[in-house]
């Protein structure tokens, strides 16, 4: 299972939100380039980024410290946030990132997603941020009114492959993932599901694993201290 860690951006500051709530971020590290060199170090592959401001209103502010990541340490990135038209990603890859993601668009207008994945193939993944299992978007603050599992569902119908799911009453709280919400969807499609939210401890790593996901993004227990990121890679097993 590949395990991503996540640098969030916004304002250009690496930081954390709990629940996705705009009125809990706060810092967590000084320099993305340097919190990537410490995840490369550790053996990682990939690197999950997110612009909080491009995921909020669109606009781009941290377009270049992702560039900076994805030219200069080693990793894999895979960038979500404000990609909202083939422009954006268009200027994703021309930055060099290796994976898109594609969240509000995709609920907002399927054809998109679709275009999407007609021409980066298995280079777009789309974001799936579930609260009570229905799917939020513009940085989780709306309710779109569709089920996770249906409208992944959908997604796979156009060919997307990769599916990141998110529960967001999870995010940021060091309470574990959504095993049964994960169980669900993984039963639904076939696409390769990379599990979001409240990964917190070395045993959530195994048992992730044992669900037969693909992947999962390590975010606010690496910056807190509750998994060990070595550990966790050995139970994650291969890396590419």
């Amino acid at each position: 299972m590949i395990l991503l860690p996540a640098i969030d951006l916004k304002d250009g500051r690496c930081v954390r939100l709990r629940k996705g709530s705009f009125d809990t971020v706060h810092q967590v590290a000084d320099s993305p380039e340097d919190t990537a060199a410490g995840f490369a170090a550790a053996g990682v592959e990939w690197v999950h980024m997110v612009d909080l401001d491009g995921a909020r209103d669109g606009t781009r502010k941290n377009a270049a410290l992702a560039a900076g990541v994805a030219a200069r340490s080693g990793l894999k990135v895979e960038l979500g946030g404000g990609m909202r038209s083939m422009a954006d990603l268009e200027a994703a890859d021309a930055m060099g990132v290796s994976r898109m993601v594609i969240g509000s668009a995709a609920v907002n207008d399927p054809g998109f997603a679709a275009r999407a994945v007609e021409r980066y193939g298995a280079r777009i993944a789309v974001g799936i941020d579930c609260l009570d299992g229905r799917v939020r978007t513009a940085g989780w603050e709306e309710d779109s009114g569709r089920d996770g599992v249906e409208f992944a569902r959908e997604m796979e119908e156009v060919g997307v492959k990769y599916i990141i799911y998110t529960d967001i009453a999870m995010d940021g709280m060091l309470s574990g993932p959504s095993f049964s919400q994960l169980e669900r969807l993984a039963g639904a499609v076939s696409c390769r599901i990379v599990a979001s939210g409240g990964v917190t401890t070395l045993e959530d790593v195994k048992k992730l694993r044992a669900l037969g996901l693909y992947g999962a993004i390590i975010g606010k227990a690496c910056y807190a201290g509750t998994l060990d990121l070595d550990a966790a890679l050995a139970a994650a097993g291969p890396q590419n």
